[in-house]
């Protein structure tokens, strides 16, 4: 299907007005049991954090957000996904290979629709986080 069936299909025309004058979504922050291995592999995708208060407390900037970690008593994050909109297909392809050297799985990049044309890669890290990768096209 094409860009217009697409929007024909799954979009409300004229849009509702939004409700809210929101600027984004401010951030993700996960909790990880093994915490020393979840900032070792989130280190080597996104480099040293940018932020970090006491022991255990890791914040890199991701454009106007932010990915945060912390310890947790109770397990891995679970039945979650982090989505990451990346400017373009070129930085998909460069943070994709990022993860999977750092030992995430997925399959490859593709063009899709999602919203808009897209390229998008789906990722899982090796404590079963969920991360969405999106470009516009």
């Amino acid at each position: 299907m094409d860009y217009e069936e697409y929007r024909q299909k799954y979009f409300q025309d004229p849009p509702p007005r939004e409700r809210f004058e929101a600027q984004g979504v401010i951030g993700a922050t996960l909790y990880y049991a093994d915490y020393q291995a979840a900032l070792d592999f989130v280190t080597q995708v996104f480099g040293e954090p940018v932020y970090q208060e006491a022991a255990h407390t890791r914040g890199w900037r991701l454009g106007r957000s932010w990915l945060t970690l912390f310890p947790s008593q109770g397990g891995n994050p679970t039945n979650i996904e982090v989505p990451i909109y990346l400017a373009n297909a070129q930085e998909l392809n460069r943070i994709y290979e990022a993860f999977i050297a750092a030992g995430a799985t997925g399959e490859a990049p593709q063009n899709t629709l999602m919203y808009e044309p897209v390229r998008m890669a789906i990722l899982t890290d090796p404590f079963g986080v969920t991360w969405d990768l999106v470009a516009p096209l």
